[in-house]
């Protein structure tokens, strides 16, 4: 019988439990306070860990009923421990303690980010290492190696703001709601690429990103014109801004399977919800017979599916978390 792992995610806005027996997902559920915390222009820690104490009990129980088991079936509970905020964190890590201790499982506390990566598992039954990974998310971008199911290595990261960083920072320049990636993206829709952008680290090898000039640039641009008294496209700047920012992130994954001579390319975070850098990785890895396995739109966002399915390979590894295990504000990615 396949393992059958409870996976609960907390670490910002949105409190998630999902249930996946191996590697088929049963049920995925979500309550969000997103839309609470648009009103502020971002997360507000304190509503959002009062949001999750108020919905981490039901959305499990509706994640057990949705999936159509008791909870003495289940063989293991999964929960993010880090990173996020850290009384969203807890909420979730105490819930998910007292739950495993009381039916006498193992408890698998597991970073975020590796959930990110694990996402593209629940994709394709088949995929295993080795294979090359692009993580983009509102915290982190880099290219990873992945070598086996529990470790990988980083090629190459963000020195400065990560992509969904800057996708946020220019949405407020161009006075768009939060969370900005969305809203960058519809109105992208709209427009051309004809605004010239700053190439990111012109000249410079290897798989590193820099998304503080292009950011910079996007500011500059809108107060000259603004200071000149001259209109321009809100729309082809966006379009001009997706192309320059995402355009490389499917450059570099692909030229890192090809040096590593890897034949599979997968990807995890919230900026791959990105329509247009899920194109631009289609279409690159199809022109170099690369496969490609995306994770679905709604497993790139925070979701309790991928701390399941990242759960789950943590406990064919028999890695198992102590109860005395604390919550995590900042996690290095490095940390395999």
């Amino acid at each position: 019988m396949e393992p059958l792992i409870l996976g609960i995610e907390s670490s910002c806005d949105e409190t998630a439990a999902a249930v996946i027996r191996g590697r088929t997902l049963l049920s995925d559920e979500i309550v969000s306070s997103a839309q609470v915390q648009a009103q502020y222009g971002g997360v507000v820690p304190e509503i959002a860990s009062r949001a999750h104490t108020d919905a981490v009990d039901e959305v499990v129980a509706r994640a057990l009923r949705a999936a159509g088991v008791e909870k003495e079936a289940l063989s293991a509970v999964a929960v993010t421990y880090g990173a996020g905020l850290l009384g969203a964190l807890l909420v979730g890590l105490s819930f998910a303690k007292g739950f495993a201790y009381g039916l006498g499982i193992p408890l698998i506390g597991v970073n975020h980010i590796r959930g990110h990566l694990a996402a593209a598992y629940l994709e394709d039954e088949t995929l295993a290492p080795p294979f090359i990974t692009l993580l983009a998310s509102g915290g982190h971008t880099a290219i990873l190696y992945t070598k086996s199911a529990t470790e990988f290595e980083v090629l190459g990261g963000t020195r400065d703001d990560a992509a969904g960083e800057a996708f946020d920072k220019v949405a407020r320049v161009l006075g768009l709601p939060y969370p900005g990636g969305p809203h960058v993206e519809a109105l992208a829709k709209t427009g051309k690429n004809v605004i010239p952008m700053p190439k990111m680290l012109k000249g410079a090898g290897g798989y590193d990103f820099s998304y503080s000039g292009l950011k910079t640039h996007i500011i500059n641009y809108v107060h000259t014109m603004a200071q000149k008294g001259e209109t321009y496209s809100r729309a082809d700047l966006a379009a001009s801004f997706q192309s320059a920012a995402l355009d490389i992130l499917a450059e570099k994954a692909v030229e890192a399977a090809l040096e590593r001579g890897v034949t599979t390319v997968t990807a995890g975070g919230g900026v791959v919800a990105n329509g247009y850098l899920r194109d631009a990785l289609m279409r690159m890895c199809a022109a170099h017979g690369i496969k490609l396995v995306l994770p679905a739109r709604k497993h790139c966002t925070d979701n309790a599916a991928m701390i399941a399915a990242e759960g789950l390979l943590q406990f064919e590894a028999k890695r198992f978390s102590p109860l005395s295990i604390n919550a995590e504000p900042s996690i290095p990615l490095r940390r395999g």
